[in-house]
């Protein structure tokens, strides 16, 4: 009989990566290793056992995390204490680790051996492409619009158009885009700027029978956002390129 409900915890944990483990020729796999292998994990990288074992890694994560202790001693695969406090559900606990593990993959991502490992994953294109035509199938990375859990789930950010898209595979419209945050996408670039792709951005325009239509016009364009990725010297105050805007007063003037 187990003697707390923790070591239960564990040992169901263990049990649930058994198969992983039995497919791999391993006897046991670090639950570290386990959860980045599971179905809709694949945007997480591995954040390393002396970066989760640094306190200061984790200053102020136990006031948003409920049962810290228990769930950095799963994701640490700790021996429980003998006086630890009894959890009333493993579930509740499993719950907790993933989203404190979530969250320290927020703050490794953005450190040098965090960034190289998901350099790595952009370049083999583990995070998929950009949707968009024009982009010629760019890879994205994963990222979140906010750094607080709870709030959205995980965007994917295309360096080309420079714009976010939701995952196609629905395996990771529950995944929490905090578990990304605002910075990485940002800082890969910064730190490896050979990365940055060097496709052409072109801009679809709509026709009719071969004339533009007008921006204006309740069937125009709408994507202004991509309008403004040109020279900023050659936009005006209103952000439309010089020579459009001319070809406006022109008109108003007629």
């Amino acid at each position: 009989m187990l003697e707390s409900t923790n070591e239960l915890i564990i040992l169901f944990i263990r049990l649930i990566g058994s198969d992983v483990s039995n497919e791999t020729g391993t006897e046991s796999m670090p639950w570290i290793a386990w959860f980045c292998s599971l179905g809709g994990h694949q945007y997480f990288a591995e954040v390393a056992d002396e970066f989760v074992e640094d306190d200061f890694n984790l200053t102020g994560l136990n006031s948003i995390v409920p049962f810290y202790k228990e769930a950095l001693e799963m994701i640490l695969d700790l021996e429980p204490e003998e006086d630890s406090t009894k959890v009333p559900d493993v579930s509740i606990v499993e719950a907790s680790a993933e989203q404190l593990y979530g969250l320290i993959h927020q703050r490794f991502i953005v450190t040098r051996q965090g960034l190289q490992q998901m350099a790595d994953k952009y370049q083999a294109g583990h995070f998929g492409s950009c949707p968009r035509t024009y982009c010629q199938s760019t890879n994205v990375v994963p990222c979140g619009r906010y750094d607080l859990p709870g709030v959205e789930t995980v965007k994917l950010y295309c360096p080309n158009c420079q714009d976010i898209y939701s995952p196609p595979s629905s395996r990771y419209h529950n995944l929490d885009g905090a578990y990304f945050g605002t910075t990485f996408a940002h800082m890969l670039f910064h730190i490896y700027p050979e990365l940055q792709p060097n496709v052409l951005n072109k801009i679809y325009t709509p026709a009719i029978y071969g004339f533009k239509i007008s921006e204006y016009s309740r069937c125009g364009p709408r994507m202004q956002w991509l309008r403004n990725k040109q020279d900023p010297n050659l936009l005006d105050a209103n952000g439309r390129l010089i020579k459009d805007a001319n070809d406006h007063d022109e008109d108003d003037s007629k």
